[in-house]
């Protein structure tokens, strides 16, 4: 019997969590931005340098966990963009994305709803800027 393509996306989300169908902590709406934890700049107290930071253990993270942690190497991401990248709906991303801050693999900042129409106001300003030297 072959299977059909519905039956794996409906068991692979449940398989993928395992189990479990909301995050153990709810910061994540769509625009949060999520940041690998060794892209943060490392706070140093006074002039002795600090020491450099253990990394953390991905053993035993799943394929799904790894491939989220590539993606913010490159730099932030907002939850929706990372489950567009993983194929997986937005619910498992957020479970996922959970147990990564738990671990310490990750954390969040607040994104911003209107960012796009600020940075179109920030052009749109330099544009009249260069505009007017020209």
């Amino acid at each position: 019997m072959t299977r059909r393509r519905n039956e794996r996306a409906l068991v692979r989300p449940h398989v993928v969590t395992g189990g479990r169908a909301h995050p153990t902590r709810n910061v994540f709406d769509l625009v949060t931005l999520v940041i690998f934890n060794g892209d943060l700049p490392r706070r140093s107290g006074g002039t002795t340098p600090q020491a450099p930071r253990q990394p953390l253990s991905t053993a035993g993270l799943s394929p799904e966990k790894l491939r989220i942690i590539e993606l913010c190497r490159g730099g932030a991401l907002s939850v929706v963009e990372i489950a567009g990248h993983l194929g997986l709906p937005v619910g498992v991303t957020k479970v996922l994305l959970s147990d990564l801050v738990d671990d310490g693999h990750l954390t969040t900042r607040a994104g911003s709803a209107d960012g796009r129409q600020s940075r179109v106001r920030l052009l749109q300003e330099v544009l009249d800027g260069l505009r007017a030297r020209l």
